[in-house]
């Protein structure tokens, strides 16, 4: 029996065992992208065991059962796929500067787990969710791998770390009775002893990762979305004492000297990179830092800032001169060989979009092909999970999507995923 979960049942609350395939199960693919090659395998057999790939055969192979074939002949196959940058606790809208007040964490544990279900049934099986409300993402990393729910394979930064006033401090606009003096735990620092302890405290909570804003951010209630908020001592505290407990750097940043900062600090990726520079894409080159471009998140808080009332007025201006400018920026860094790696700031335009970027990044100059890349075996490496994932070849685990088109010919099909397998159990049918 091909094992199979059925979201409609999940999203009602029933509970489903799948059950493991006596025989191989078989996927017909009319046409494969494997994530590696840059060339298009056609009419080939997915031969998949025990959740994983066993074989790649020519040609469309008998089954030993009817039940064990998938037929996907009119489709593209291709690896599941992969987003460098989410949020699944929110998903910013007019009422979501409110609900932090009015929410719990339960609340928003709710929101995380609808928001994983539809970044997987748009083909994201794996993503890094860089900045969260009350740790959700941890517990429900935990509760997907157990298997006790069904979602996208996730590494968290859970709560990302600011300083006073910066762009992750969750006390922006707030009135001084409520504010207080957030510290460490809450992921603001000030000083090298706090840098250490907030890093500290999010191996302590279980992160897979650590997010610093190294610059001020479009969304948070301050005025500057630009300047550098951490000093070169304070990143030097959180790159060194992350590698100490085993984990890397993801460093949100606008501005050109924050970004400068960060990149010479030892970060593992710059997101966003709006001001990007020459002297920095030198530099990262230089120093293998990745780019995480983001370029949906400008191109949606651009197009929101026309209207009149959905942000604040001190967010507004932010978001109507920082949008436009990542498109540009990622034009320039693609052309400058920066390495880039697919994410979306999903969370800030709505989940489950997420394949929207593909478009933006071909339409700025991109290969369709390194496109899809930048979302497989790019990121499989970035994560080091690459002996597994990110591509489609024998021994990997079986994290298929397929989209019903060429999108190579029409980058747009990979918004169109209409066949979803994560570790042999079949997602979307």
């Amino acid at each position: 029996m091909l094992r199979s979960v059925f979201l409609p049942l999940i999203l009602a609350g029933a509970a489903g065992v799948a059950m493991t395939a006596e025989a191989d199960t078989l996927i017909h693919a009319g046409r494969l992208i494997d994530g590696r090659s840059d060339a298009v395998r056609e009419a080939v057999t997915i031969r998949i065991s025990d959740r994983r790939i066993i074989a790649i055969e020519r040609g469309f192979a008998n089954a030993q059962a009817p039940d064990s074939v998938i037929d996907l002949r009119q489709a593209t196959v291709l690896p599941g796929l992969m987003d460098m940058h989410t949020h699944l606790t929110s998903e910013i809208g007019p009422k979501s500067y409110q609900e932090r007040f009015v929410l719990n964490d339960a609340d928003f544990t709710l929101k995380a787990y609808a928001n994983g279900l539809k970044t997987l049934q748009a083909g994201f099986t794996t993503i890094r969710d860089l900045g969260d409300t009350g740790n959700v993402t941890v517990a429900l990393r935990k509760s997907i791998e157990s298997g006790a729910l069904i979602g996208p394979r996730i590494f968290t930064a859970a709560k990302g770390i600011g300083t006073t006033g910066g762009h992750a401090d969750p006390t922006n606009g707030w009135r001084k009775e409520l504010a207080g003096d957030p510290g460490p735990k809450s992921g603001v620092i000030n000083g090298v002893e706090d840098a250490r302890k907030a890093v500290r405290q999010r191996y302590k909570d279980g992160a897979d990762w650590i997010k610093i804003t190294a610059t001020g951010g479009v969304l948070s209630l301050a005025k500057n979305g630009l300047n550098p908020q951490f000093t070169p001592e304070e990143l030097a505290a959180i790159v060194q004492t992350a590698h100490d407990y085993g984990m890397r750097v993801a460093a949100h940043a606008h501005g050109a000297e924050g970004m400068r900062r960060a990149v010479e600090a030892g970060v593992a990726s710059i997101e966003h990179g709006t001001f990007m520079n020459e002297d920095i894409m030198r530099l990262m080159i230089k120093r293998g830092t990745y780019y995480v471009p983001t370029i949906l998140a400008g191109d949606w808080v651009a197009d929101k800032a026309k209207i009149d009332d959905y942000f604040p007025d001190i967010v507004r201006p932010k978001a109507a001169a920082i949008g436009p400018q990542i498109q540009d920026t990622f034009a320039s860094a693609l052309k400058a060989g920066v390495p880039i790696v697919f994410g979306t700031d999903s969370g800030v335009s709505p989940h489950g979009e997420n394949a929207k970027e593909f478009s933006l990044m071909v339409e700025s100059g991109m290969d369709a092909m390194k496109a899809i890349q930048s979302a497989t075996s790019v990121p499989a490496a970035f994560l080091g999970i690459d002996q597994d994932l990110g591509s489609v070849e024998a021994g990997k685990l079986a994290d298929l999507v397929a989209v019903p088109g060429d999108p190579l010919a029409d980058i747009e099909m990979m918004q169109r995923v209409n066949f979803v397998m994560k570790e042999g159990s079949v997602i979307v049918p």
